[in-house]
């Protein structure tokens, strides 16, 4: 039987990337790997600095991806519609749907 574990933003371990051909460098962290043990792919852990962004993009057909917002401010594209998004904020791209996100803010330089 496995463990639980807590993961944090302040721990080691991001690397840096541009992500999906966005704009500017966001820090990554990929803290679970779903496999054949979880229904869920993957959960990341991203850091979207000041005006950087992860590029628009579409997922497969079966990849639902869930955006919780802790800090900041952005800017969401999801499925042609584009709205702020800032802390408390949860976002659900659904398969096959298209989406990306900016960081607005000045809060993570």
């Amino acid at each position: 039987m496995s463990t639980g574990r807590r993961f944090s933003f302040d721990d080691p371990g991001f690397r840096s990337e541009v992500a999906h051909g966005g704009r500017g460098h966001i820090r990554t962290s990929r803290v679970f790997r779903g496999g054949e043990v979880s229904h869920c792919r993957f959960v990341d852990l991203t850091v979207v600095p000041a005006g950087s962004e992860i590029g628009g993009h579409t997922h497969e057909h079966d990849n639902h991806e869930l955006y919780v917002i802790v800090s900041g401010r952005g800017r969401m594209e999801l499925d042609g519609r584009i709205f702020d998004v800032g802390p408390g904020d949860v976002v659900m791209n659904q398969p096959g749907g298209t989406h990306g996100l900016k960081n607005v803010s000045d809060l993570w330089k």
